[in-house]
């Protein structure tokens, strides 16, 4: 584990990598980290040997776990009994983004304090360490604190984008409420955040159908971004944003409340990072904490993909965003930590599963519910 001294204090810091590829990012990531040598990093990948044994060659010298399908039934098997972990296994989906949870629950157990998760298509931007910068923007630093007039704060209106036109990340809103164009109010401010979302430079975080309306039929969008304009926004009481996990890092202490939703489902997938950070908005809210976005930049080379594939994956995901994050902010909290409040905002949810009216996604949102309630059992098991 490792151990970052920043203001006076000593942090343990764990590295979450999900990826079915070879992690050429991350030794230039952690190539200009002065405490680099002692950190962990925790792989979540399938188990394939020729990859496994490539990132084993790239990563020496790094202090890291690998946790396949094999390892992680182990993981299962050891610390739960014979009748319960298959269906608290269950948790983790297979073959998607979200197995990034698992790697959350090793970190958690292993008594982190602080956990970066970084995608195998994220690099290292004009040379700014990375890990540093995270655990910076963690710290009681100064920001502009955001009110956002339509309850939502769009994260792109934070870089320098290659375009005049009105655009907004994957997983915002298009309810025309949500999506005004009155200025936000804005503060100087302090205080420490429980979660920090450093931004990209290169391809921003958009949804398919606005890549496709950029003119990316191969999925990567013409609209570049080539900076930030703020180092650090803090976001305002009652005002939410999209959620990417691509470049994050938060304190372990909001694991309990910060599940990553099972994907791939009934044709549904790309939504669980964006509806975990609706969910952990308003915990924090409830709780007083802060959330800060802004820096580290850092570049997003994202790979072709099939973009239409993505838009079939994504446009059931975007109907029920419209329903869930509005049901997510008419909740009343109860609770004094991140378990107790996210086991609130589970039976809240459940409540109100039948204002989903659309029978596909009542379905795949009870089946969320249930998986969050797993969720639960096995960070209360591990605590």
């Amino acid at each position: 584990m490792g151990l970052w001294l920043l203001a006076g204090g000593s942090l343990k810091v764990v590295i979450v990598v999900a990826s079915v590829n070879e992690l050429v990012n991350v030794p230039k990531i952690l190539a200009d980290e002065t405490m680099a040598s002692d950190c962990e990093l925790v792989v979540i990948d399938e188990g394939e040997s020729r990859v496994r044994a490539r990132n084993v060659a790239l990563l020496q010298g790094v202090d890291k776990e690998f946790y396949g399908p094999r390892e992680r039934t182990d993981w299962f098997r050891k610390r739960f009994s014979e009748r319960k972990w298959q269906s608290l296994q269950s948790v983790i989906p297979d073959r998607c983004h979200a197995e990034t949870s698992f790697g959350f629950l090793v970190a958690f157990e292993n008594g982190a304090d602080v956990i970066v998760e970084i995608d195998d298509d994220v690099n290292q931007f004009k040379g700014e360490p990375m890990l540093t910068s995270h655990v910076w923007n963690l710290s009681d630093s100064e920001a502009l604190r955001v009110n956002s007039p339509s309850r939502w704060y769009n994260t792109l209106d934070n870089l320098v984008l290659g375009t005049n036109f009105p655009i907004w990340p994957r997983g915002h809103p298009y309810s025309p409420d949500t999506r005004t164009e009155m200025p936000y109010s804005e503060m100087r401010d302090a205080g420490e955040s429980v979660l920090n979302m450093g931004l990209w430079a290169g391809d921003p975080d958009l949804d398919a159908q606005t890549i496709l309306e950029f003119g990316g039929l191969d999925g990567k969008s013409t609209v570049k971004s080539a900076g930030l304009k703020h180092r650090r926004i803090l976001l305002d009481k009652g005002t939410y944003f999209a959620l990417c996990s691509m470049n994050t890092a938060f304190r372990a202490k909001i694991v309990p409340g910060f599940y990553q939703l099972y994907m791939k489902q009934y044709g549904i997938d790309r939504f669980d990072d964006i509806w975990s950070g609706i969910f952990l908005k308003k915990i924090t809210d409830h709780l007083g904490d802060n959330i800060s976005l802004g820096a580290p930049l850092a570049f997003h080379d994202k790979r072709p993909r099939d973009v239409h594939k993505d838009v079939d994956a994504e446009m059931h995901g975007i109907a029920i965003n419209e329903t869930l994050w509005r049901i997510v902010d008419s909740l009343e909290l109860d609770g004094k930590d991140y378990y107790q409040c996210y086991d609130s905002l589970v039976n809240g949810l459940e409540d109100r599963l039948d204002l989903f009216g659309d029978p596909l996604h009542n379905k795949f949102m009870r089946l969320q519910v249930e998986k969050q309630r797993l969720w639960l059992n096995v960070v209360d098991k591990i605590t």
